[in-house]
């Protein structure tokens, strides 16, 4: 049987290398370009991922360090990560492509490396292996979407997704949370079509009385706050159910804004 982590760090490379192959093609203007993230163009994107990978790395590698960074995080929640973004934008494209291509291979390496059952740090709860492999994939993806859109190109779904469909259910519990309601008390049951037109993604009771069902791909670009809900197939049975597609996020930290509906 293929080892889980081994899995998802292999998916996570894969990512990485799909978003690189856009990017590396491109000329300067089209990085300064905009994307649906107020403020960010496609370099801010990418600069982003590069300042998280480096956050990673540092939390794998030097958990002192790390927590002064954290400290700095709580200090200023609202500016630090634009404040990296932009840092990381001053590069210039050749250095920040250079950069984020560096720290995605010394963090792949210190993934592969890390010892069995080991956890880190981070600005959340502490991440096993898997667990910080998975987040580094939902991000990667996630800010690749707004990369994608921005560049007017369209990207095919692949199986990847499905580690982003389990953060999002899994964060669940979360999403009420950190916005002081109390979470459901029973499980949902939620259904999803696989970007192979065939697979079922199933999670929660099957006989649960509330359901969350569609397409992955749509579930995926919700739960990271990529499309408004209205703007997806997805469909709920059950008020609690109904409530957490309003509110569901897949990210540590506090709500994001959400995007508009299509033609708002």
């Amino acid at each position: 049987m293929a080892d889980p982590t081994i899995a998802v760090l292999d998916d996570l490379r894969d990512e990485g290398e799909e978003l690189d192959r856009l990017v590396g093609e491109l000329d300067p203007s089209e990085w300064a370009r905009g994307t649906a993230a107020e403020g960010w163009s496609v370099a801010h994107q990418i600069a982003h991922l590069a300042w998280t990978d480096r956050a990673a790395l540092l939390a794998m590698t030097d958990a002192e360090a790390f927590a002064v960074e954290v400290q700095k995080a709580a200090a200023d929640p609202d500016g630090f990560v634009d404040d990296g973004a932009e840092e990381g934008v001053r590069l210039g494209p050749g250095e920040l492509l250079s950069r984020w291509r560096d720290g995605r291979a010394q963090l792949d390496h210190v993934l592969r490396t890390a010892p069995p059952g080991a956890r880190f740090p981070w600005y959340g709860p502490p991440m096993s292996t898997a667990s910080m492999a998975t987040g580094r994939l939902m991000e990667t993806w996630a800010h690749g979407q707004d990369v994608w859109d921005a560049l007017g190109r369209t990207r095919e779904p692949t199986a990847r997704l499905r580690h982003i469909v389990r953060i999002g259910v899994r964060a669940r519990d979360f999403a009420f949370a950190v916005r002081g309601l109390a979470a459901p008390a029973e499980e949902f049951r939620v259904e999803l079509a696989a970007p192979d037109g065939e697979e079922i993604w199933t999670y929660g009771p099957e006989n649960a009385e509330q359901r969350v069902t569609g397409p992955a791909l749509d579930f995926c670009l919700l739960v990271t706050q990529r499309v408004h809900r209205t703007d997806t197939a997805i469909e709920a049975v059950g008020p609690d159910a109904d409530r957490w597609l309003d509110i569901a996020q897949a990210f540590a930290g506090p709500p994001g804004p959400g995007r508009a509906p299509k033609g708002a």
